[in-house]
């Protein structure tokens, strides 16, 4: 993927685009078949629901993943360059925070109740050089700046509408469907308007999903950017997660249990899975090479449609054309 500036915008603002006028269009067609005032109280319902969640939702994660703050005395080094990191976004510095887990990786999050935050695994500190952890920052730190967080909770919300709206209505018709025939008929066209919603929501998760391989893509880029050498630290942060990931897997660690919140992770945990077996051996540069030559299979590429992260080979791809420069 080309990953000239002007067209990962252009890529993204067409997405979030398209996926706004699809979710506008099939809730207009529901209004107009059962009336406004229905779907705009389940709506509102749902909107207050997302919104308490958004709020909540850092309490949650760092509840699922024993994430604390990082002391100021033991961890300095890694306050110093989130602040370097800061000061150079254009940003205040976020918090920074250890989550107590064995995979490698880093995530950032928070809403307006608990400030931006940025947190590093155990894994991670464990994996990765202090280089190497800053291009990963840069990377997390770029999700902040880009208001990733606000932009995929507003943007999910739209497609789980639709979702919530077709259960209901499928709900609905199960009981709507005993009586005459008028009300035999009304189930049916419940029932049917309510598939057809679900089956769009498929469809419009599909293009959030799109959304979110390319704020991974813009974040990779900030990283590259505003970190010396920031490309190909990256890259050697993302091959040495992948291949500490697959290790933990084949000792028994199961990585689909950190699926929870994977989205917003900097490699999706589960993916390594799916990568061909890695040698712990050689140099780091030959763990890069041999990722970036291997051969994109049909599968691949199918499986990347239903990721919320590039797939890694691509991604490699992306940022040697970043390191090389405009």
């Amino acid at each position: 993927m080309g990953l000239s500036l002007w067209k990962l915008r252009l890529s993204m603002w067409g997405t979030l685009a398209l996926t706004i006028a699809l979710s506008t269009l099939a809730l207009s067609i529901i209004l107009s078949l059962i009336g406004a005032l229905n779907v705009t109280i389940l709506a509102f319902t749902i909107g207050v629901f997302y919104l308490a969640q958004w709020l909540l939702a850092p309490y949650l994660i760092e509840a699922v993943y024993k994430v604390r703050e990082a002391d100021s005395n033991t961890y300095g080094w890694l306050h110093e360059i989130v602040s370097r990191i800061s000061k150079k976004s254009g940003i205040k510095k976020p918090k920074v925070m250890i989550a107590h887990v064995p995979i490698p990786n880093a995530f950032a999050y928070g809403s307006p109740l608990t400030g931006n935050r940025v947190a590093v695994t155990e894994g991670l500190l464990n994996t990765l050089n202090k280089e190497e952890i800053e291009a990963v920052l840069g990377h997390e730190i770029g999700h902040l700046v880009h208001k990733d967080v606000y932009i995929m909770m507003i943007i999910s919300f739209l497609p789980a509408l639709l979702y919530i709206i077709g259960r209901a209505l499928l709900f609905s018709s199960w009981f709507a469907g005993y009586g005459s025939r008028e009300e035999e008929n009304e189930a049916g066209l419940l029932a049917l308007i309510g598939m057809g919603a679900i089956a769009f929501h498929f469809l419009l998760q599909l293009f959030v999903l799109g959304l979110s391989r390319l704020r991974e893509y813009y974040a990779d880029r900030h990283s590259a950017t505003i970190v010396d050498n920031g490309a190909r630290k990256l890259q050697l942060a993302l091959a040495k997660i992948t291949v500490a990931s697959r290790s933990l897997a084949e000792r028994g660690v199961n990585l689909h249990a950190f699926n929870d919140f994977r989205s917003l992770f900097i490699q999706d945990p589960s993916s390594s899975l799916s990568e061909e077996t890695l040698a712990l051996y050689g140099d780091r540069w030959e763990i890069v090479e041999r990722l970036k030559r291997r051969k994109l299979t049909l599968w691949d590429r199918v499986m990347e449609i239903f990721s919320t992260h590039p797939n890694l080979i691509k991604r490699l791809r992306a940022l040697d054309e970043l390191a090389k420069g405009p």
